[in-house]
């Protein structure tokens, strides 16, 4: 079995906050899996992570000779040939961003030293996230890659329920497990994976391409738009739109999130809304952690980015082009600003820090309601981002 690390090259770290602050690149979800399982799947191999030193004791990697490969990077049949054909001594190139090397001693890797092996220059295209909106602006085309791979050889269990209606059945799969209740599945313009124990309630709508990871619901009346997928663990409802939840977040409730972004341990309140398109028809501008401003996307449509464990109120309203910390809970009338830092606490009518104590009380009640413990490798993990993240929360100056 081939031994794969997939490495955070720093010109692409930084674009991809807030949602790297909590994982490596490779960790992040695009299509039905994530990066790293990606090439686990074609490559038939472990994969592990060099990444930033207090993500590492979670995301590892063994010593093992390696083939080390860029964790922006969305496997296709060109570039996974290309890869496998690298010899001993060689580095595969697009320019200026190095893709793969052989390392005998991964732990000795390091970007600079691959500037003087054997520069093999890659003339294929390829799929590389590097910015949060590549995550959903790429979301359909890697669900129908990936559900070419993750069905590859396997039967689909049956749809039982009378009530429910196909649309292209053959071009749905249903996991063991996974119940269908009174559904309408519409797999005309792309596939629909329903994973292993997932749930889909009474009067949902879903239409490709589209992913129900494992043990994932979507509530009774939900209405689910192509490009979307809702990663392990997680709960959803109202209307979704050419979105990604990467696992164990819930918008449960109606109200509308289109080309939007959620991480893990994410929750929505009840009729949360995120705008995605501006009135006047511009491009949308995202904060940008790399300029400590705001960029243009070149996106005409573009909701919010929320990372790991922030939550918002009932009736919350998100503007076009919200980005939100780590660990930040958001409430009150009216629209908060659009660039709201990682443990910030409040809304429209301003901000405090969410205490880091606070927090990990919420923290841990969250993840003991999914039998999991926010343990002391989490803990530093939040308690490093909460460090790293202090400079944005300008009302601590202030005060």
């Amino acid at each position: 079995m081939e031994n794969i690390i997939l490495f955070d090259d720093p010109a692409f770290r930084g674009t991809l906050l807030p949602f790297t602050f909590t994982r490596p690149i490779a960790d992040i979800r695009v299509g039905i899996l994530t990066i790293a399982e990606k090439w686990e799947k074609h490559l038939n191999a472990t994969t592990g992570f060099i990444t930033q030193d207090y993500l590492q004791e979670k995301f590892n990697h063994n010593d093992k000779p390696a083939l080390i490969i860029n964790g922006i990077l969305c496997p296709n049949p060109n570039l996974l040939e290309a890869i496998k054909g690298l010899g001993p001594g060689q580095a595969l190139w697009k320019e200026q961003t190095l893709l793969a090397t052989h390392e005998v001693n991964p732990k000795d890797f390091q970007l600079e030293a691959a500037k003087n092996k054997d520069r093999v220059e890659y003339e294929g295209e390829f799929t590389a996230i590097h910015k949060p909106w590549h995550i959903f602006q790429y979301n359909g085309s890697e669900i129908r890659n990936d559900f070419e791979v993750v069905t590859k050889g396997k039967i689909s269990a049956d749809i039982n329920d009378p009530h429910t209606k196909t649309y292209e059945a053959d071009n749905i799969f249903i996991e063991e497990g996974a119940n269908i209740k009174a559904a309408i599945l519409n797999a005309e313009d792309g596939p629909i994976y329903i994973g292993r124990n997932a749930v889909v309630q009474e009067g949902s709508i879903i239409k490709g391409p589209f992913a129900l990871c494992e043990h994932a619901t979507v509530n009774m009346g939900a209405k689910m738009r192509g490009d979307t997928t809702i990663g392990p663990y997680s709960k959803v409802g109202g209307e979704v739109s050419n979105s990604v939840i990467f696992g164990f977040s819930n918008k449960g409730h109606d109200g509308f999130m289109g080309n939007s972004v959620l991480g893990e341990w994410v929750n929505l309140g009840a009729d949360t809304n995120t705008s995605n398109l501006k009135n006047n028809y511009a491009t949308v501008k995202l904060w940008d952690y790399t300029r400590g401003g705001f960029s243009n996307t070149g996106q005409q449509f573009c909701g919010l980015m929320m990372a790991d464990h922030s939550k918002c109120g009932i009736n919350t309203m998100f503007n076009t082009g919200t980005v939100v910390g780590v660990g930040a809970n958001i409430f009150g009338d009216g629209f908060p600003r659009n660039f709201i830092p990682s443990f910030s606490w409040g809304g429209a009518a301003g901000f405090t820090t969410f205490q880091f104590r606070k927090f990990e009380e919420v923290a841990t009640k969250v993840m003991e309601r999914r039998k999991l413990e926010f343990d002391a490798t989490e803990k530093a993990i939040l308690q490093k981002v909460f460090e790293l993240t202090k400079a944005y929360r300008i009302w601590d100056k202030e005060a």
